[in-house]
């Protein structure tokens, strides 16, 4: 069992004051496989006084130092791709050609981003031609709380901590406690650059007591959050007490609209994007909504996929899906499925129970619904776990107003290949992101959502935006 009990302040690992300890726990066998401590107060008040020093300093270091410290990092953290890649399989239980091409690639993939964004990002400019002595002045918003979740644990950090470090701000680093072990590698690699001390450190924790010190510390400018609505409503009120930034990336119950002349892949690609990481995606495609003329086309489609869908050891290679992230996590998406069939959805494939063959492990069988209404809890209620809901609709109109009547507004998704129809339904689609033919979103295009899936936006120079303030000055020369 690893031992990663310590904490990264002030440049340096040090023993935590707080003797809390927890295991990790390796989901794809509920062992052991690593030991970490539970930051205290004490142990943030150290963290964040050091960011605040170091602050000083580095929110007047050059453009061209951010960069290329960066720039080593970028290098650094190709050589530890493997390593990374190895620790989110054992963390959260991504398969290993998953974790290897998307958890680990996304994360060098935001480093590579924020490189080039910075580049080429005016810190001062003027405000027009028609204002000759007016400047506008791009400034650090100061000393920042990163809070990140376990499903996607470098996107999640690198999405955070890059663009910190770009604008010239310094943070406080707390992972999910449920997988921390690639964050401590992060840690470890900007070690390895010799990072000015305190610009980054990171404190492992919960939220009822590491998060919530944090997120009211006083000297804490900015919190950049991404996890569930429930969390990010209670650190939007610790926040508020003293004005504080906030950016939260929340949830999302996304809807895959299904037209009767959608390419010849749709529905498996629209099932395929909802199971992916064992559907532990706040972007997935949870409810298809198909046109009724291809409605029992689609089910019988669906059906044949699901039940094909290989679920197994995330050690070893291949396309399968891995467990969910823990017990707690498994035992609500059973609980979901029950009350799916409960409501009287119909159960096409999957179900409740673990997979054949998997008795060791928080597995779950991909699950489909047919004849969902959107008013049942499985359309309504952000399962997190590979759980399809499929919901007929009649007109295009129809079908915007299902796709809109939820909480959440993240990403949607459109499948037709008539160019009109797309610009009408992506523009009334309520959303922050609209994936259409499986297109995908870019790795630098603003990422967030409407209503309760959060605020403000990640990636690419509006990611990086979100940890600057913006002064104007009058009679500049």
């Amino acid at each position: 069992m690893l031992d990663k009990k310590n904490f990264y302040i002030n440049g340096v690992w040090v023993k935590p004051n707080s003797s809390e300890e927890i295991k990790v726990i390796d989901p794809a066998t509920e062992q052991n496989c690593a030991v970490i401590t539970l930051g205290n107060k004490a142990d943030v008040d150290l963290a964040v006084s050091a960011a605040k020093d170091a602050y000083e300093s580095w929110a007047f270091s050059s453009k061209d130092e951010r960069i290329g410290l960066l720039e080593k990092l970028y290098e650094n953290y190709k050589k530890r791709w493997a390593d990374i890649a190895e620790a989110i399989t054992l963390e959260m239980g991504a398969p290993k050609d998953f974790a290897t091409k998307l958890q680990a690639g996304t994360g060098a993939s935001h480093i590579k981003s924020f490189i080039r964004y910075l580049k080429n990002f005016e810190f001062e400019r003027p405000l027009g031609e028609h204002a000759p002595n007016q400047r506008l002045i791009y400034e650090p918003k100061g000393v920042c709380a990163l809070i990140t979740p376990w499903n996607w644990p470098m996107n999640q950090v690198c999405l955070k901590v890059m663009p910190a470090i770009a604008s010239g701000c310094t943070m406080v680093l707390k992972p999910s406690e449920l997988a921390p072990l690639s964050s401590m590698i992060l840690a470890e690699i900007i070690d390895e650059v010799k990072f000015p001390k305190g610009l980054f450190n990171l404190v492992n924790g919960d939220g009822a007591t590491t998060g919530d010190a944090l997120t009211s510390h006083p000297d804490i400018n900015m919190i950049s959050f991404t996890g569930s609505t429930r969390a990010g409503a209670l650190i939007s009120q610790n926040a508020a007490r003293d004005f504080k930034r906030v950016s939260l990336e929340l949830g999302g119950k996304g809807a895959n609209i299904i037209f009767k002349d959608a390419d010849p892949e749709a529905i498996e690609r629209g099932a395929l994007r909802c199971f992916r990481n064992s559907g532990q995606s706040c972007n997935a495609p949870t409810r298809m909504l198909v046109e009724k003329s291809m409605y029992d086309e689609a089910i019988e489609r669906l059906k044949k996929y699901t039940e094909s869908f290989e679920v197994g050891d995330p050690k070893k290679e291949g396309e399968h899906i891995g467990p969910v992230i823990s017990e707690t996590q498994y035992n609500k998406i059973q609980t979901l499925i029950q009350k799916g069939i409960d409501e009287g959805a119909k159960l096409v494939a999957g179900g409740t129970g673990k997979p054949e063959g998997l008795d060791k492990g928080y597995f779950v069988k991909p699950t489909v619904f047919a004849d969902v209404n959107n008013d049942m809890e499985v359309a309504r209620t952000e399962i997190f776990g590979p759980v399809l809901s499929v919901i007929p609709f009649e007109t295009e109109e129809d079908a915007i107003k299902i796709a809109n009547d939820t909480a959440y507004g993240l990403t949607n998704y459109i499948q037709t290949q008539d160019s009109k129809k797309v610009q009408r339904v992506a523009r009334k689609l309520r959303s922050g992101m609209v994936d259409v033919n499986g297109a995908g979103i870019a790795v630098d295009a603003p990422f967030g959502g409407f209503k309760h899936s959060g605020i403000g936006r990640e990636a690419g120079e509006h990611g990086l935006e979100e940890f600057l303030e913006v002064k104007a000055v009058g009679g500049w020369s």
